[in-house]
C-alpha cells in the first residue's frame, strides 16, 4: 500500500513539475514576443481616429459628433484612464465598444466605459459561455453580461459611421475585424504589420494559425480600404502596399 501511495505521489509530483516547466516556457516565449511588438503612441492619427497605447497594446477611438466608438478596451484600466486624459476624452463619452475578440489585453478596461454598448461576434461568445476554451480548459471573461452579437459580414450603422464585421477566426474562434466606411480596417490580432506589410500574428497566441492564415487572405480583397490598424503592430495608411505580396 505504501509503495502504491509513493508511486502515486511521485507521479503527481512529476505531472506538477511538467506543468510548471510548460508554463514557465510559455511565459518566457510570450515575453519574447511582446518585446517585438510595436504599438502606436497615444495620439490622433487622422481626423476623428485616435490610438490609445496601453503597454504593448493599442485600442482605438473613432469620434462620432460628441461621442466615441472604441475598438477594443485595452490592457489596463488605470493606464487607459490616464491615456484618455491626454486627449481630453472622458470615458463616459465612449458609447460603443466593438471587441475584436475577448482576450484580457483587449477587454481589461471595459468597465471604464459605463455608457457603452458592447459588440462582439456570435462565434466569440463561445469563449464566454464555456462552450469552447481559449487555453487548455480556460475560457475568457468580460465585465458585462449585456452585449450585442454580430454575424459575419453584417453591416450596420452607428451614428455617422458605416460598420462591417468580418469574421476572421484563427487567433480566437470568433475574432472579428471591423471595416469602417469601407476605408478603415481594424484587425485586432488577426495579423501583424512588419515594415508596412502584413504578416501572420505570432503562433504562440493563436488558437489555430492555419485558420488565421486563411482569414488574412480575406482581408486582402477589400477594394476601397486605405488604412490598417492593428492592436500590437501599429498601423499603415497604405493598404494596397501592405497586402500586395500576400499569398
Amino acid at each position: 500500500m505504501k509503495k502504491i501511495l509513493k508511486r502515486m505521489l511521485l507521479g503527481i509530483g512529476i505531472l506538477i513539475a511538467l506543468i510548471v516547466i510548460f508554463f514557465v516556457g510559455y511565459m518566457l516565449k510570450a515575453k519574447s514576443e511582446i518585446k517585438k511588438m510595436t504599438p502606436t503612441e497615444t495620439k490622433e492619427i487622422i481626423s476623428n481616429i485616435y490610438s490609445i497605447q496601453d503597454s504593448f497594446t493599442n485600442m482605438y477611438l473613432i469620434k462620432d459628433s460628441a461621442s466615441y466608438i472604441a475598438i477594443d478596451a485595452g490592457n489596463n484600466l488605470d493606464v487607459i484612464s490616464e491615456e484618455l486624459k491626454k486627449l481630453n476624452i472622458e470615458p463616459d463619452q465612449v458609447t460603443v465598444v466593438l471587441l475584436t475578440h475577448t482576450d484580457a489585453d483587449h477587454v481589461a478596461a471595459l468597465s471604464l466605459f459605463k455608457n457603452a454598448e458592447v459588440y462582439l461576434s456570435k462565434q466569440e461568445e463561445q469563449l464566454l459561455t464555456g462552450e469552447k476554451s481559449r487555453f487548455l480548459f480556460f475560457g475568457n471573461t468580460i465585465d458585462t453580461e449585456e452585449y450585442t452579437l454580430i454575424e459575419d459580414q453584417q453591416i450596420f450603422n452607428i451614428g455617422n459611421w458605416k460598420i462591417q464585421g468580418i469574421l476572421t477566426p484563427g487567433h480566437t474562434f470568433g475574432a472579428m475585424c471591423y471595416l469602417i466606411d469601407d476605408k478603415y480596417l481594424f484587425v485586432g490580432d488577426a495579423l501583424s504589420l512588419k515594415e508596412g506589410k502584413i504578416d501572420k500574428f505570432n503562433k504562440l497566441a493563436n488558437i489555430d494559425t492555419k485558420t488565421a492564415t486563411i482569414s488574412i487572405a480575406l482581408l486582402t480583397k477589400l477594394p476601397y480600404a486605405e488604412y490598417i490598424f492593428t492592436a500590437h503592430y501599429g498601423y499603415t495608411n497604405d493598404y494596397k502596399k501592405a497586402v500586395e505580396f500576400w499569398e
